[in-house]
C-alpha cells in the first residue's frame, strides 16, 4: 500500500467509457476499509490537461498541504485515507484554454495553427470516425477566408466527431448542435472581449494564458458579414476550443456517474459507517458531483461532503427555477440530500480559464451581458461566480490558516478566494486545505 503525505493512498484509474480499468485496484481499496481503522475516505478527482503525472503532482501538493494543517482540525479521533481517481486527459499546449477566447492570446491564428490544433485532437473525440471527420476538416482550412461553404462544412464535421446526449441550455450547447454550421461560425466570429487585463501564471497542469493587451471591444454587439470572413480563422479556433470543452464535459459527467459512482457503492457496501468526502478540481468538479448526483433513476450513494475546487460547470447547475420552471442540472443533488455535510465551492475572478469558457456560449447563444461570464452573464461558470439561483447558497470567503468556519451540515457555501487562489490551478495550499478539514470535522 502507497503512502503519500502520511495517507494511505490509493488510485483507480477510468477509461473514457467511465469503466474501471482495472478491478483489482477497486479490490484493495474496499479490502483496507474493511476494518474500522479508516473513518474518512477524501475522494480527489482532477480536470482536463493534467496527465497522469501532473495530476498525482496535484494531489501531492494538496495532500502535503492537508497532512500540515491537520494537527489543527478537530480530528483526533479520525483517521483519513485517499482514493485518487485518473480519468483520459490530453496535456495541451500552453496557450490553450479549457474553452476560452483564444484568439486574444496570440492573434488570429494562422492555417498551420488550426491543422496542428485539429491534428492534436485526434484520439480525443469519442465517436470512432472522429479522427477521419478531423482530416477532413484540415483540407478546408485554407479555404475558410473564401469559402463561406468551408465554413459550414468544418462546423459540421467537427460537431460530428461528439455525442450530444450531454447537450443542454447551460452552457448553449443545444443550439451548437442546433442551430446550421455557418450560423455557429458567424455567432463565434465575433471578436473576442475579455474582462480584466492581467496576466496568469499556472501550474498543475493547466493552461497558462501568455496575455498581452485585451482585444478593443467590438461594436454593435455583433459581427457583419465583413467582419464574419475576415475573423473566419478565429471562429474557427473558438470552434475547436468550444467542442474540446463539450468533449470533456461529457466525459467527466460519464465517468462521474459510471465509473466513480460504482466505486462509491461498493465502497459504501463494504464500510456503511464511513465518511465519504468528494474533491474535485475543474472538470472533476463536474466529476465528483456527477458522482455524488448518481446516474438517472438510481440512487445517490449519500457522501458527507463535497469540495469544488474551481469547478468547470454552469454556476445554474445547483439552481432552483432559474428561467420558466428550470433547475440546474445538479440540482437533485440538493433536494435530494445526496450530501449530508457542507458543500464548498471556492471561486474567484482570478481564474480567467473558467472565467473565459462561459462567453463562448454567450456568443452562441447571442447573449449580451456587462461583463462575458460574470454571474449577471447566463453562462457564467461556477469556479468564477459561485452557485447562483441556489437558495440553499451562502456567500462567504475562503479564509486564511488560522481562520474559524461555521459551516453547517446541508449547507451551501460559496467561499470568495481572490487573497489565496490566484489562477486555476492554485488550489493546492494550505488555506485550501484548511476549509476541506472544516467541512470534514464537521461531519
Amino acid at each position: 500500500m502507497k503512502k503519500v503525505a502520511g495517507f494511505d493512498y490509493f488510485e483507480v484509474e477510468f477509461s473514457k467509457e467511465g469503466k474501471i480499468e482495472d478491478r483489482n485496484k477497486v479490490d484493495e481499496l474496499t479490502d483496507h476499509l474493511s476494518g474500522d481503522e479508516v473513518t474518512d475516505l477524501i475522494v480527489l478527482a482532477h480536470g482536463w490537461n493534467n496527465d497522469m503525472d501532473e495530476a498525482r503532482g496535484l494531489y501531492e501538493r494538496l495532500l502535503g498541504s492537508v497532512s500540515d494543517q491537520i494537527d489543527e482540525a478537530d480530528l483526533a479521533d479520525r483517521s483519513l485515507a485517499i482514493l485518487a481517481v485518473l480519468w483520459p486527459s490530453k496535456r495541451f499546449a500552453e496557450e490553450e484554454l479549457i474553452a476560452g477566447s483564444g484568439a486574444s492570446l496570440s492573434g488570429v491564428p494562422d492555417d498551420n495553427e488550426l491543422v496542428g490544433r485539429l491534428e492534436d485532437l485526434k484520439g480525443i473525440f469519442d465517436d470512432p470516425n472522429a479522427d477521419e471527420y478531423l482530416d477532413r476538416a484540415k483540407d478546408l482550412i485554407p479555404r475558410l477566408e473564401q469559402d463561406k461553404e468551408a465554413q459550414k462544412e468544418l462546423a459540421d464535421l467537427v460537431r460530428s466527431a461528439l455525442r450530444q446526449d450531454e447537450a443542454d441550455d447551460e452552457d448553449a450547447s443545444d443550439q451548437f448542435f442546433a442551430l446550421p454550421g455557418d450560423e455557429i461560425m458567424s455567432r463565434l466570429a465575433i471578436p473576442d472581449v475579455q474582462t480584466g487585463s492581467a496576466p496568469v501564471a499556472s501550474t498543475g497542469g493547466v493552461a497558462s494564458m501568455a496575455h498581452a493587451e485585451d482585444p478593443p471591444t467590438p461594436q454593435g454587439g455583433a459581427a457583419g458579414i465583413g467582419d464574419w470572413v475576415k475573423n473566419a480563422r478565429e471562429a474557427a479556433r473558438n470552434l475547436l476550443n468550444f467542442a474540446t470543452y463539450y468533449q470533456m464535459k461529457a466525459r467527466a459527467g460519464t465517468v462521474g456517474n459510471g465509473g466513480v459512482y460504482e466505486v462509491l457503492r461498493d465502497v459504501r457496501k463494504a464500510r456503511p459507517d464511513l465518511k465519504l468526502h468528494l474533491v474535485g478540481h475543474s472538470f472533476g468538479g463536474r466529476l465528483v458531483t456527477a458522482a455524488a448526483t448518481g446516474p438517472s433513476a438510481q440512487p445517490p450513494v449519500v457522501v458527507d461532503s463535497l469540495m469544488l475546487l474551481q469547478a468547470a460547470f454552469s454556476h445554474l447547475g445547483f439552481a432552483q427555477d432559474y428561467e420558466g420552471g428550470k433547475d440546474g442540472l445538479f440540482r437533485s443533488m440538493i433536494t435530494g440530500k445526496a450530501v449530508t455535510g457542507p458543500v464548498l465551492i471556492t471561486h474567484t475572478d482570478n481564474d480567467r480559464a473558467v472565467g473565459l469558457a462561459y462567453p463562448l456560449a454567450s456568443r452562441i447563444a447571442r447573449q449580451v451581458a456587462a461583463g462575458l461570464g460574470d454571474k449577471n452573464d447566463p453562462y457564467g461558470g461556477i469556479g468564477r461566480n459561485g452557485a447562483q439561483k441556489t437558495p440553499e447558497a451562502k456567500d462567504e470567503i475562503l479564509l486564511g490558516s488560522s481562520g474559524s468556519y461555521r459551516f453547517d451540515r446541508g449547507g451551501v457555501y460559496n467561499l470568495r478566494s481572490d487573497d489565496f487562489i490566484s489562477n486555476h490551478s492554485d488550489v493546492t495550499g494550505e488555506e485550501v486545505a484548511h476549509a476541506l478539514l472544516a467541512a470534514v470535522a464537521v461531519t
